[in-house]
């Protein structure tokens, strides 16, 4: 098989879909290939230091590029989400992977996480959990692109086996604020913030959506803090509300990760269910919700 050389995964998106637009189909192949050879470099020094082992990069949903389909066909199930339809469909911020950040697709309720929590101890961990909702029309006729997973699969996550001393970032909806509460005194962390996202619309409007009694316009983020303050920790910083746009679905807005930097200065962040176009630029490693 020949070889390719590496994507250039460091690339800004607006540098990569400017040079993506300029290339004919043959060559955007080509970087489908770059970008699966590192890939697999990454996976290989992964599994060397003993982080992700058994973990291979999965393409097939690549596989309607090469076969000429429209993508359109079902996959197996429970991987409608992975399917891909054109390239117009392909953001190339699905592409990137930022400096210091390393993803893992994996499925969270099986993947051994022993290895990365011998590897390292995480100053900041963020939780965005694809929460199962339990009302008949729970999501008002919006289509979710992910999976979601019941309460006890949450509170099986190891959590606490993967921090010592630092802070937990947990995005919570109406139903789930005392289940959360609950989970963080089984794991051992103590409430001690709230982060308000207030959504605006570009025209820096309140973007309201459906609500089950009021329309809602805010998301929020429970912080909870285990053990010590962690190495390098800045305090009265921020803000507990941030006004920012509305953005992708489960997205959550550049604001938070300024913040968490703010708070810890290069500390080492570990994002749990990650939107596939939610990678930012600081150290951390993520399991993309998609």
């Amino acid at each position: 098989m020949a070889s390719h050389a590496p994507a250039q995964l460091s690339e800004s998106d607006e540098a990569a879909e400017q040079r993506w637009e300029s290339l004919d189909e043959a060559e955007l192949n080509t970087e489908i290939d770059a970008y699966k050879t590192s890939l697999e470099t990454i996976r290989n020094s992964l599994h060397g230091l003993g982080i992700c082992p058994g973990w291979k990069p999965d393409h097939s949903h690549l596989a309607p590029l090469r076969e000429g389909s429209d993508g359109n066909g079902a996959g197996e199930e429970g991987d409608a989400d992975l399917r891909l339809g054109s390239l117009d469909d392909l953001h190339p911020s699905e592409w990137q992977v930022p400096p210091h950040c390393i993803p893992i697709h994996a499925n969270v309720t099986t993947y051994d996480w022993r290895p990365l929590a011998q590897a390292t101890q995480f100053d900041v961990i963020m939780m965005d959990p694809p929460w199962q909702l339990a009302t008949a029309n729970p999501t008002r006729g919006v289509a979710l692109g992910y999976s979601q997973l019941t309460d006890q699969d949450i509170v099986n996550l190891p959590v606490p086996q993967l921090q010592t001393n630092g802070f937990l970032f947990v995005w919570v909806i109406n139903a789930k604020y005392k289940f959360t509460l609950d989970l963080f005194d089984k794991w051992g962390y103590k409430l001690v913030d709230e982060i308000v996202w207030v959504k605006m619309t570009v025209n820096r409007r309140m973007a309201k959506s459906h609500g089950y009694y009021l329309q809602h316009a805010k998301e929020v983020c429970l912080v909870g803090k285990k053990g010590s303050d962690p190495p390098g920790i800045r305090r009265c910083v921020g803000s507990d509300v941030i006004y920012s746009e509305r953005r992708g679905q489960s997205q959550k807005p550049e604001e938070i990760y300024q913040l968490i930097e703010e708070l810890v200065p290069n500390g080492i962040c570990l994002h749990i269910w990650m939107p596939c176009h939610g990678c930012h630029e600081f150290k951390c490693v993520s399991t993309p919700k998609c």
